[in-house]
């Protein structure tokens, strides 16, 4: 397979891209820091999704240190598919199939040659079959919206409603649209008034000392965490919402 963008694994064994490579391979027209923001407003979270990376600037003279990103093979993944782009739906087929291939990966090394011989006639048969088979892509995204449950609850949950927002539009507003509406429900279901739970939260910050910045950076979500019939009945309703959006089926 041709290198399209350097894909990296680090000491945790996790896949990554640099912002500015995939940036300037999407052909995207705005600059890499109002591009990157951007993206970040589809619900990407920093040390989770992606690090800040501080750069030597490549002027002939110096300069100052140039901002970049180290980003998860999955976050490269969406936010190639965000672009609607012939070269946004290239790079994320060209993602995915680092991904099949890492995943093959396997140190055969120390096996017998016959055994190595039959690894690698495996491997080759393998390619061939998952090359044929067009449903993968779906049987993944709808074990995704089965497996969310509370172990990493808000990462999966966001990763389902980035998908649904790349249902209708792709960009921010889609995104933001789709959460109120989530939250909405919620609050219909559940009987609740998560608006008036989130200022009481504050208010209670604010007495106990928490900095406005924190009380700032609180949501609706710290709420759902701290109730677990919330959590219960956001869960399913996320869920509910992904397979009325139809993420399995995110082609374009």
């Amino acid at each position: 397979m041709n290198e399209l963008i350097k894909v990296t694994t680090n000491e945790n064994n996790e896949r990554l891209v640099s912002g500015r490579e995939l940036h300037e391979f999407l052909e995207v027209k705005d600059n890499y820091t109002d591009w990157f923001k951007r993206m970040i407003g589809y619900g990407f979270t920093e040390n989770v999704d992606f690090s800040t990376l501080s750069e030597k600037s490549d002027k002939p003279f110096g300069g100052r240190p140039k901002v970049n990103h180290a980003v998860s093979l999955d976050m490269a993944k969406e936010v190639s598919m965000i672009q609607r782009t012939e070269k946004g739906k290239q790079a994320r087929q060209y993602f995915v199939q680092v991904e099949k291939e890492y995943k093959q990966q396997l140190d055969i090394s120390n096996l017998s040659p016959e055994l190595q011989m039959f690894q690698r006639i495996f491997q080759s048969v393998a390619s061939q079959e998952l090359a044929t088979k067009k449903l993968e892509t779906k049987v993944d995204n709808i074990s995704e919206i089965v497996a969310l449950n509370s172990t990493d609850w808000r990462n999966d949950s966001k990763k389902l409603i980035r998908k649904m927002a790349n249902k209708v539009g792709g960009d921010p507003e889609a995104y933001r649209e789709i959460q109120n509406a989530i939250y909405t429900e919620v609050d219909r279901r559940a009987k609740a008034d998560l608006g008036r739970r989130l200022s009481n939260l504050r208010d209670r910050m604010a007495g106990e000392g928490v900095s406005k910045s924190k009380r700032d950076k609180t949501n609706k979500l710290d709420v759902i965490e701290s109730d677990k019939r919330l959590l219960e009945i956001y869960l399913a309703i996320v869920k509910e919402f992904a397979v009325k959006y139809k993420v399995w089926n995110d082609e374009f």
